[in-house]
């Protein structure tokens, strides 16, 4: 343990310790890992597997997770689904299905909305969400459309890149040099739009568009994915543009009038 992390463990109030890792055993869910066993939690969060299996019994009690009896695996219990769409509903997604919908329909194409969360794009409504168990996609930032279009008009204190950790490769042309990825973001906001040319994986493209509050951060990411063969360089104009016009009506539908560009204001 580093001095710096020996600091705040002195000063975490008393109880910090446990609730730090009931959070990190929710978070090995967050990547659609389905159900876990006691053993597979443990080894995630380097820990022995007789606290990992005490923890999860502490969360199957308040609700977070579930314990299937016949596997004894766990997964994400109804408390963690309520809180969710609760924050969904806070956030306002839910205004923008609809237009996700008839922008999908017009375009052929999925179309889904996301918002940053530390090092990754979430898609939180749209097309790639799982409309079964209501669990949207983690992706990460400099791999996707949606996560450069949020790069490239981020909030302040969510600029630095240097902040950001490895660029992994998924495909070989996934950027994974940082002065690389400076440059894409550049050509991105010069061209009011990002692209994910099988990046993040092959045979699959994508464009992504702001929505944009009075200050000309994103607020939100808009994407619409499909194959090379139906975004085409001829047509990829004509797919942004409506991307445009939906994220222009989003503005309206989930920000506040105060928050809202002028040419968006009531």
């Amino acid at each position: 343990m580093t001095t710096d992390a020996r600091t705040k463990a002195a000063d975490a109030p008393p109880g910090a310790q446990a609730v730090t890792r009931a959070l990190r055993l929710l978070h090995c869910f967050r990547d659609n890992a389905g159900e876990l066993s006691a053993s597979q939690l443990a080894r995630r969060m380097e820990l022995s597997v007789s606290t990992a299996h005490r923890l999860a019994r502490t969360l199957v009690a308040a609700g977070f997770l579930e314990q299937d009896e016949h596997s004894a695996r766990y997964r994400l219990g109804p408390s963690v689904a309520e809180l969710g769409q609760l924050s969904l509903h806070q956030r306002g997604m839910h205004r923008a299905v609809p237009e996700l919908d008839a922008l999908a329909e017009a375009t052929g194409t999925t179309a889904d909305l996301a918002i940053r969360s530390g090092a990754h794009a979430v898609i939180l409504v749209g097309g790639s969400v799982n409309p079964a168990a209501g669990l949207g996609l983690r992706r990460p930032l400099h791999s996707t459309a949606l996560g450069k279009v949020l790069l490239a008009w981020a909030r302040p204190g969510e600029q630095e890149l240097g902040d950001l950790p490895p660029l992994h490769a998924h495909t070989d042309r996934t950027i994974t040099a940082l002065d690389d990825l400076r440059a894409e973001l550049e050509r991105v906001r010069a061209a009011g739009y990002a692209l994910n040319d099988g990046e993040s994986a092959y045979g699959v493209r994508t464009a992504a568009v702001p929505v944009l509050d009075a200050a000309g951060h994103a607020h939100a990411a808009l994407a619409v994915r499909s194959t090379p063969d139906v975004l085409t360089d001829a047509r990829l104009p004509w797919f942004v543009a409506r991307a445009h016009a939906c994220a222009g009506a989003l503005e309206v539908l989930l920000l506040p009038p105060s928050q809202r560009r002028s040419h968006t204001a009531d």
